[in-house]
């Protein structure tokens, strides 16, 4: 019997260490809902979930809490990167990482830019586009709390008409609609949480309609590309879900029966909003990352990368200004603000994503930049900059009852920053306090 107390009373203490009581006391709370802030705020936290919300006035802190000073802090929700893809990390030469890296994709890259994301204030992300067994395999060692990072919502494999060499690994093709069928089947009995679809012009529609019913048959939903004017055209046809990008040409709009094609879904409230991540800061920053590009000494992009690693994507970008795949991006540029407001004016609903991943552009700065794009040089609201980062992502993801605003109930997904973010965003670019399910990373 006194083994068996002494065993309860261990456990009960050991309990009781991984359930503390914290309460984060005295910051600016921007709560994920878009309204008024509330100020001298207090979050109490039990375990993993916030237990209560309120002000120093209207609750008070239990003795036992661990308290956690935000005074002169912006508190919010954690952030949420719509579009990032884990398996990259800022190499300039796809083809080369393509061959050389697969390997270490599972135990190595995806880990690191999991955890990169998270050390930069991202508790949530949508992965889009690597292969499968790894996408699983890291998103659920991560749900299961074996490694540090983001929680990640995986794709999986991009769907397309036809795979480029060398990335059948990661990039599945379809040929006819019953292998589409199969394969969006084959995803969803694996696990995956959306399908990616890209350069779906190719496909026939037959083809698109049956990838898009298929992923909606296992409760997916289905991000596209919206590279194209008939990408977007198509997708809108067949019902997908959420388009990504603002297009790789340098045609200065929109063409105007696309935007048409895009207010009359945007109509449709009965389908809910049209989403939409524009991921336009790779593209705009690119020039002065070009001729300035200090901050790619910056190391928080090393976090998990091994020396050699490190080296050999920094030699991939020594002349940053002959990389091809920018070579369009200044003519592109002036483009980008145009569609983004074309876009906000035809009434889609804007998220929060990066492209993070691609060359020179790290999953430890590219969330934030983003989001001092949109603000500062757009001039976007930056509430509705913070919504798109935090509320809109959770619900588009099906689990805004879990995450996404800092409410009674869900799980404590919280960041803090010194200053007035809604004043300067681009503070966010270091933030000072990250609490990931209740526990605190930073």
């Amino acid at each position: 019997m006194q083994k068996l107390l002494l065993a309860v009373f261990v456990t009960t203490i050991s309990f009781a260490q991984q359930q503390p009581l914290k309460a984060l006391v005295g910051g600016t709370l921007i709560d994920g809902y878009g309204s008024t802030p509330i100020q001298n705020s207090v979050i109490l936290i039990e375990g993993e979930k916030i237990k209560a919300v309120g002000t120093l006035k209207t609750l008070q802190i239990p003795k036992n809490a661990e308290v956690i000073s935000t005074e002169g802090m912006s508190v919010l929700p954690g952030l949420w990167d719509m579009h990032v893809h884990t398996m990259i990390n800022g190499h300039a030469d796809y083809a080369y990482w393509d061959k050389t890296y697969p390997p270490l994709l599972e135990n190595v890259i995806m880990p690191s830019s999991a955890e990169q994301l998270l050390m930069a204030g991202v508790t949530s992300a949508r992965d889009l586009g690597a292969p499968l067994k790894e996408s699983i395999t890291v998103r659920d060692r991560i749900n299961k709390g074996e490694i540090p990072g983001a929680t990640l919502y995986v794709s999986g494999p991009f769907i397309q008409k036809k795979p480029y060499p060398g990335t059948e690994a990661f990039r599945w093709g379809i040929n006819g609609v019953e292998d589409a069928r199969k394969k969006i089947k084959k995803l969803a009995d694996a696990g995956v949480d959306c399908i990616k679809l890209i350069d779906q012009d190719q496909m026939t529609t037959a083809e698109l309609q049956a990838v898009v019913d298929t992923a909606h048959k296992y409760k997916l939903k289905v991000v596209a590309h919206g590279h194209r004017p008939q990408e977007i055209r198509m997708g809108l046809k067949v019902g997908v879900d959420c388009f990504e990008h603002t297009g790789l040409s340098s045609a200065p709009r929109y063409p105007d029966d696309v935007i048409e094609a895009i207010k009359e879904r945007t109509a449709q409230m009965n389908l809910g909003p049209m989403f939409w991540c524009p991921t336009v800061e790779g593209l705009y920053n690119y020039e002065y990352v070009r001729d300035n590009g200090e901050h790619l000494d910056n190391d928080s992009w090393h976090r998990g990368l091994h020396d050699t690693i490190v080296a050999d994507i920094k030699n991939s970008f020594t002349h940053k200004d002959r990389l091809p795949y920018f070579q369009l991006t200044p003519i592109r540029k002036p483009t980008l603000e145009t569609k983004v407001k074309q876009l906000m004016d035809a009434g889609v609903v804007l998220m929060i994503g990066t492209d993070s991943g691609i060359p020179m552009k790290f999953h430890s700065q590219s969330t934030w930049n983003e989001l001092d794009v949109w603000v500062n040089e757009f001039g976007i609201d930056p509430m509705y900059a913070i919504r798109a980062a935090t509320y809109w992502p959770s619900l588009w993801m099906g689990v805004a009852d879990k995450v996404g605003t800092v409410t009674e109930g869900k799980y404590a997904d919280i960041i803090a920053v010194k200053g007035d973010v809604l004043r300067h965003i681009n503070i966010l670019q270091d933030v000072d306090i990250i609490i990931k399910k209740g526990k605190r990373y930073k």
